[in-house]
């Protein structure tokens, strides 16, 4: 199946650029042959080191907003603060944007493939948070 017209778009926000960047690569690698829908990573500060940055949020949503929402995972928790800060300003993410609850790893790759398949916002959303449910025993 290939994507649609105006995919959701997921932004990945780490605490270290390496590792946001790798699993986007992972997650994109993962959505199969076809379209991919866009992602993007957000990882460190600007300065190259470990933290979360608003701008490189902000300009990652930016990058992969197609009209169809913004799915946005995180890896801890001061990056969640981070992300709940910009929707709260309500004009630094695109509308339609949502902060996912989702493990990381697994629901990046749930997220963009899910997206790369054409589910829309709800349904992103849900393939992500399913990962929890994911067992490896």
């Amino acid at each position: 199946m290939s994507a649609p017209d105006k995919p959701v778009g997921i932004v990945l926000v780490s605490h270290s650029q390496e590792v946001a960047e790798s699993v986007a690569r992972l997650a994109a690698g993962l959505a199969g042959g076809g379209a991919t829908a866009p992602v993007a990573p957000a990882g460190g500060t600007e300065d190259g080191g470990l933290g979360t940055s608003s701008e490189r949020i902000s300009a990652a949503a930016a990058q992969v907003d197609r009209g169809s929402g913004v799915a946005v995972l995180v890896d801890l928790g001061s990056a969640v603060l981070t992300v709940k800060a910009l929707l709260a300003e309500g004009d630094e993410l695109p509308e339609d944007t949502r902060l996912v609850d989702a493990p990381f790893v697994e629901g990046a790759i749930a997220a963009v493939v899910s997206a790369s398949a054409g589910a829309d916002l709800e349904a992103v959303v849900a393939s992500a948070q399913e990962a929890y449910t994911y067992r490896k025993q």
